[in-house]
């Protein structure tokens, strides 16, 4: 099977990420992704896992991890989502994306239990989401890794990463409100849903999180007989110097001082340095051979795009995956301090089932000379009108454009080479800046209006 088949299969499938409709919680079911793993020998538990929800930085503190483990000489997986360019980025070993060659022979291997499933299973086949989850177990068992590190799609409790059962570590980052449709409107209910990763006797390092969030994870690992690791009590960090390139760090935890060197921007990457140490300390713990010396190796070799990435000097081009209001506060904390320039232009592309209205409320508090609305090739993508009408009712003076590559030459000749351009508003209008600025070709997909026949309603 080539690489282009295996897309048009996997994405044949329900995909909640690419509706044009956010999904609502009624749709996701955790036990038709048990049923899917006991068909494959449960291969979700024959890894060591490091499991990862939150908010804001759970996929910086995975990438984190990896580097870590793989600096420590572990062969570690790594599933990550969405991906910037390719699907192959969600799935990898070592810090290396899976190949086109194997990621369509893992297609291939799935597909005659997918087909069943959409003959016989109560709920029908598998969704796109929880395919690539389980050709990311499957892979990291035939490659005999030996730790996995998974970060959790959506929420929790029903993410199909939730059907490993003895986690080494779990990890909650900052919570804050986000996918409201789905998890909840209150950070004590999305909480409460981010804290159903939590399993009887585990150990959980927990990020500082509004009083609320906190107590219902405090709640959840007594309920569980889980430790917990506060970082808001237990870590400090601050930042000690940075460039263009990253930053230098001191984070302080019981047991030590460390010095932390990491390619990442923003105060809120010292916090993800800090969960990402208090997980190594607990595997210290539990005796695995994590070196610390060689760990600050690693979190070093940290690579994780798109997030207050420098793609490009005078002007600056950053490009950085907010999404909720919450990261574009972090965000536009970070630009004065990290990355001085004269003033801002924006190219701000939304996508449903985000706060839009809060969003374009920081962005307004940022006061960017300019704004380009455009909207990324994402099907659930807000119109750029949509974008500038929201911006234009708060002030600001917008320009249109359709799509992102148009929207950097619209920002190019607002700015000088003194300021500074920034896409972000989501994570596809950060990795099409990417495109735009690298020269990186996208991965185009097949429409998703003619699904084939193992498709069903869920």
């Amino acid at each position: 099977m080539s690489y282009v088949g295996a897309l048009q299969r996997v994405l044949s499938l329900v995909d909640f990420e690419r509706m044009p409709e956010p999904a609502s919680s009624r749709r996701y079911n955790l036990a038709r992704m048990r049923r899917l793993a006991a068909r494959l020998g449960n291969p979700q538990d024959a890894t060591p896992a490091i499991h990862i929800t939150g908010t804001k930085g759970k996929g910086s503190v995975a990438a984190m991890l990896s580097a870590i483990l793989t600096a420590c000489g572990f062969k570690t997986g790594l599933y990550t989502s969405p991906h910037l360019h390719t699907f192959c980025e969600r799935i990898q070993v070592n810090g290396a994306p899976v190949s086109q060659k194997a990621f369509a022979a893992l297609v291939d291997n799935l597909w005659p239990t997918v087909q069943q499933m959409g003959q016989e299973d109560p709920d029908g086949p598998p969704t796109t989401f929880e395919l690539l989850t389980a050709m990311a177990f499957m892979h990291f068992r035939a490659a005999q890794c030996q730790f996995q590190v998974l970060e959790v799609g959506l929420g929790g409790r029903l993410d199909a990463t939730n059907v490993i059962t003895k986690p080494v570590v779990c990890v909650i980052t900052s919570i804050s409100v986000d996918h409201a449709q789905v998890l909840g409107s209150t950070v004590e209910q999305i909480a409460a849903d981010k804290a159903g990763i939590i399993k009887p006797g585990s150990v959980v390092v927990c990020a500082p999180q509004p009083p609320g969030a906190l107590a219902v994870v405090q709640d959840a690992c007594r309920l569980q007989r889980a430790k917990l690791v506060n970082l808001g009590t237990a870590f400090q960090w601050e930042m000690a110097d940075s460039t263009l390139s990253g930053q230098i760090g001191l984070v302080n935890s019981p047991a030590r001082e460390y010095r932390v060197r990491i390619p990442l921007l923003g105060k809120h990457q010292l916090e993800n340095a800090a969960c990402a140490l208090a997980a190594v300390e607990e595997l210290q713990q539990q005796g695995f051979a994590v070196p610390t010396e060689s760990a600050l190796t690693g979190l070093s070799r940290t690579h994780w795009p798109a997030r207050l990435e420098v793609l490009e000097r005078n002007p600056l081009i950053v490009a950085d995956g907010a999404h909720n209001p919450y990261a574009m506060r972090k965000m536009a904390e970070a630009l004065d301090p990290y990355l001085p320039h004269h003033q801002r232009v924006l190219i701000l592309g939304l996508t449903t089932g985000h706060d839009a209205e809060g969003i374009a409320d920081e962005v307004a508090r940022m006061s960017p000379m300019a704004v380009v609305a455009t909207r990324s090739r994402h099907p659930r993508s807000l119109e750029p009108g949509a974008v500038a009408g929201l911006l234009r009712a708060r002030g600001l003076a917008v320009t249109e454009a359709p799509n992102v590559a148009d929207a950097l030459r619209h920002a190019r000749a607002s700015a000088t080479k003194a300021d500074l351009i920034v896409g972000t508003g989501s994570l596809f209008v950060a990795a099409e800046l990417r495109e735009a600025v690298n020269g990186i070709p996208p991965e185009l997909y097949p429409e998703y209006s003619a699904p084939q026949s193992v498709q069903r309603t869920v």
